[in-house]
């Protein structure tokens, strides 16, 4: 008998029979330990890796719908402990862990995502002194985001009051625990911002009471710590009790270790106010006893002078030297007029020596013959200077190449060169000439013959 065909498999059909195998033979559901290592995030949100430990690698996969949940990022070299299943990726042939959990192996989720977070948060100056806002000194109306019904509203309020009643209080209500808490949060801040021309809120406090690290998670949240960083209005951050540390307090204004503490921080103490404008009130009073006195006094100095027992004794002296300065000066302007009138006098005296009248006649006779002497001469320049025109403009007539025009000569011009002409050579049979006579006349004729 003839051996039986033996069958040929795909490559598909060999991958698919593995996976079938596998499937059967694992479990449907378990966890493996293993250090993280070749870890990438893809842009799509999945994240690939592998588990690896002194035996063996375990290629591994984590959807995007899983890792968004992670509340740490996974990093190479981390120890884990991943929970999900097997399965063959046919098309690659290789087999793959698929992960929807991780958690880590020791040191807690939160715990890591909490260092990764102030790690990261810090390197971006989010924690630096210089962006903190200071506190008023005097707040009128406060903001507070926290749960309606959970204590720490209350704790707030209570503290806020005892202490300041001359306060308002607005509050935001906002989920503090739970998925979502940090959104709600956020929300809240940036609303109230956004409204704070409206609402004219002093500070704001933000916080909840204790709990475990879950409980407070929504204080670690980037979400949350961005809204705090970028709020125009100062905020304190009062979450949990002393020993508990969140991202929010670190990027706040200021920090109260309770709820209770925040409103110790945000208001002063009205009984200390009030003892401190007492004080002010009482040292003004001093001050202005004692101003006064000084000022009776200095009064008392004034009126007991001789100034006001004999005001006309302090205008006796100034009036005496008045009139003292008055004759002086009479005196020196007598004697200015007297000197000027003598001046006067002398030089009438010598003007009437002079006897101006002859003077003036001879004068204007001398100026009659210098007027008759510049007449003649200037007939003179103009008869010699006509003369000499006269000659130029003869000389010139002389010269003109169409003067002779007038005396039955004529000018005869090559139309086409242009030119004068003066010899047969000038012209050829068919040019045509211009002859000018007198008074500007001209003929044209053509030449037939030369």
């Amino acid at each position: 008998m003839a051996k039986k065909a033996q069958k040929v498999y795909t490559v598909g059909q060999i991958n698919t029979l593995v996976k079938v195998a596998l499937e059967a033979g694992l479990p449907s559901r378990f966890s493996v330990v293993g250090q993280i290592s070749d870890y990438k995030r893809h842009f799509s949100g999945h994240c690939y890796f592998s588990l690896k430990d002194p035996s063996g690698i375990l290629p591994g996969v984590m959807w995007k719908g899983k890792a968004s949940k992670l509340k740490f990022e996974p990093e190479n070299g981390l120890e884990v402990v991943a929970t999900g299943h097997i399965e063959v990726y046919t098309q690659g042939g290789k087999y793959q862990f698929y992960a929807d959990r991780l958690q880590l192996a020791g040191v807690g989720d939160l715990q890591l995502a909490y260092e990764q977070m102030v790690k990261r948060l810090e390197a971006e100056g989010l924690f630096k002194d210089e962006h903190k806002q200071p506190l008023p000194a005097y707040p009128m109306r406060i903001g507070i985001v926290t749960s309606a019904t959970g204590a720490a509203v209350k704790d707030i309020a209570t503290s806020v009051y005892d202490r300041w009643p001359c306060v308002k209080m607005l509050l935001c209500p906002a989920t503090v625990q739970g998925d979502g808490a940090a959104a709600t949060i956020a929300t809240a801040i940036k609303s109230i911002n956004k409204r704070n021309d409206e609402l004219k809120l002093d500070v704001i406090i933000v916080g909840r009471g204790g709990g475990s690290l879950e409980d407070l998670w929504a204080f670690n949240e980037e979400a949350v710590a961005r809204a705090i960083y970028n709020s125009k209005i100062p905020i304190i951050s009062a979450v949990g009790h002393e020993v508990d540390v969140t991202i929010a307090d670190l990027v706040a204004d200021a920090r109260a270790s309770t709820p209770t503490k925040a409103g110790v921080i945000a208001v002063p103490d009205m009984e200390e106010v009030l003892e401190r404008i007492n004080s002010m009130q009482k040292h003004l009073q001093r001050h202005a006893r004692n101003r006064l006195e000084v000022c009776k006094g200095q009064l008392e100095r004034v009126l007991a002078s001789a100034v006001f027992r004999n005001p006309m004794w302090v205008l006796n002296g100034p009036m005496q030297r008045l009139d003292e300065t008055t004759g002086q000066l009479n005196d020196v302007l007598r004697r200015l007029l007297e000197t000027a009138r003598r001046r006067i006098d002398a030089a009438w005296e010598k003007l009437l020596q002079v006897e101006p009248h002859r003077l003036m006649g001879q004068r204007a006779v001398e100026l009659g013959r210098l007027e008759s002497g510049a007449a003649a001469a200037i007939k003179s320049v103009f008869a010699k200077k006509q003369l000499q025109i006269t000659a130029l403009e003869n000389r010139l007539s002389g010269l003109n190449p169409k003067s002779v025009l007038n005396r039955g000569y004529s000018i005869t011009v090559n139309k086409g060169s242009g030119k004068v002409v003066l010899a047969v050579s000038d012209v050829e049979i068919g040019d045509v000439l211009v002859t000018e006579l007198a008074d500007k006349q001209r003929i044209e004729s053509e030449i037939k013959k030369i």
